[in-house]
């Protein structure tokens, strides 16, 4: 039998990975000797309690909620910060835009970093470079130690964009794995609609401040959760693993299906050679690379980033007196709407909640593109703004419900755990790539054609449907291992 190949006793073929163990079984010299009789799919959790799952689940999605204090910082600061520093609008732009290179380079060393020194481990990091930042911010005289700030804060997000999904779906049961890695999508938004809304209040410098605050709890929660039992088992800490796992299902839990499927899975991995980069071309991942690879891409090529960091400036230039009211619509429709998708996440599944977020993404799009046309042929000039600022709130609502977190979702689904940590780093450093070059460009694309730059962004919403129509599974109900299988059958 090749590697990742097992026999099932019970009609004697031969299954790829676990694809064909879906019955608690017995393990024995890397053989499945026999099963047990159990339907129920939840019974990883049946017996036991979630209270533990949910813990951790908060507190590493307090690392969400920082990644969106970070990323809301800059729309309602704007005009404080030019006037308080006197930066100009490209001294502001890279001050904007230059979180997205830190967030480059945490992308291009998250995985490794995960790997390395754990899942909490490297949570603890990110914490730690965003404390530094968010206080070389408070403390700025100017632009060089705003930007130094804003480049620390997006280190600690761009690591934190990795390894808070794929600990979350590490530790998660997979029937409830969908929801609560939704959360991480949730906890985004969250932060970046709190960082709108007082940050219309409060002084640029004090808002700062308030990025401390869910560092410090992620910092002290860590304390009490414990490691993703996936990475403990990885790096063949059994011992630990087994209490990590017995901590997360509940002490009354019976674990050892779960436990077993781990295990064989790991050990199949684990004969395999070390991953290295060159390693993500071959037929094996070359698929799970495409997918998240693509879904990353157009997530950031419909647009969030630049209208998200700029969305006050842009309901100026659409006729509104002031962005401010247009911000906090923009704040307050993002948080109903993501709850709803993360409702709809293991209901309706992944492929049909990103279609149709993307088609709702390419509707709000061309209706903002359709009003700065009409402005700029000084046509139905009453219209303009409530085209403008409808088309934004569709956009963001539609974004919010699919979009916005499936990509996420799928990214820490595909990929084998041998391969997560480089194939993570690529992925999201490719999504924090486009980031940079849609906020930074957004402005100079506005001055070009406000219209063309939305119609654009509509575009690539409609490749979406597209691509994920053709090329992206279903992954809902089934276990990572599960996966795997899927996808290389």
């Amino acid at each position: 039998m090749a590697i990742g190949q097992f026999k099932d006793v019970e009609n004697g073929e031969i299954v790829n990975g676990l694809e064909g163990l879906e019955k608690p079984f017995i393990q024995e010299e890397g053989k499945v000797v026999s099963y047990e009789d159990d339907d129920d799919e939840s019974n990883e959790t049946s017996g036991g309690s979630l209270w533990m799952v949910l813990l951790s689940t908060f507190v590493a999605v307090c690392g969400s909620f920082e990644f969106g204090s970070c990323v809301g910082y800059s729309a309602p600061t704007q005009s404080a910060i030019r006037e308080d520093l006197h930066l100009s609008l490209a001294e502001f732009s890279t001050f904007g835009s230059i979180l997205t290179i830190g967030a480059m380079l945490g992308a291009v060393t998250s995985g490794k970093t995960a790997d390395l020194i754990g899942r909490k481990g490297a949570m603890r990091l990110s914490a730690c470079f965003c404390i530094t930042g968010w206080l070389a911010v408070y403390f700025s005289q100017g632009a060089l130690s705003l930007d130094v700030g804003r480049f620390s804060t997006g280190y600690g997000i761009g690591v934190f964009s990795f390894v808070v999904p794929i600990f979350i779906a590490e530790i998660a049961p997979r029937n409830l794995r969908g929801l609560l890695t939704t959360l991480n999508q949730l906890m985004i938004v969250i932060g970046s609609s709190v960082a709108y809304i007082i940050g219309t209040i409060i002084p640029w410098r004090i808002l700062a401040l308030t990025g401390l605050i869910p560092c410090i709890l992620l910092l002290v929660g860590l304390t009490f959760v414990p490691e993703s039992p996936r990475w403990l088992a990885k790096v063949g800490l059994d011992k630990e693993f087994q209490v990590a796992l017995r901590k997360l299902r509940g002490k009354d839990a019976d674990i050892t299906r779960e436990a077993a499927e781990i295990q064989v899975y790991i050990q199949t991995l684990q004969s395999l050679p070390k991953a290295r980069t060159l390693d993500l071309l071959d037929s094996r991942y070359i698929r799970s690379v495409i997918i998240a690879v693509s879904l990353m891409a157009f997530q950031q090529f419909a647009g969030i980033n630049g209208i998200g960091f700029y969305a006050s400036e842009t309901f100026v230039q659409a006729g509104l007196s002031s962005g401010k009211l247009g911000t906090i619509a923009y704040a307050c429709v993002q948080v109903p709407i993501t709850v709803v998708g993360a409702m709809l996440m293991d209901k309706s599944g992944r492929r049909p909640l990103v279609m149709v977020s993307a088609a709702g993404t390419f509707l709000g799009c061309f209706l903002a593109g359709t009003s700065f046309f009409l402005k700029g042929q000084n046509m139905l000039l009453d219209w303009v703004p409530v085209l403008a600022v409808g088309g934004v709130l569709i956009y963001i609502a539609f974004f919010s419900i699919g979009f916005g977190a499936v990509p996420w979702v799928v990214m820490s689904e595909i990929f084998p755990i041998n391969i997560k940590g480089v194939a993570g780093s690529l992925v999201v450093l490719v999504n924090w790539s486009g980031a940079w070059l849609i906020s930074y460009t957004f402005n100079f694309l506005m001055s070009w054609s406000s219209s063309g730059t939305f119609f654009a962004y509509s575009g690539f919403s409609l490749l979406t449907v597209l691509f994920v129509e053709k090329f992206v599974p279903e992954t809902k109900g089934k276990t990572l291992e599960q996966i795997q299988a899927c996808i290389n059958s």
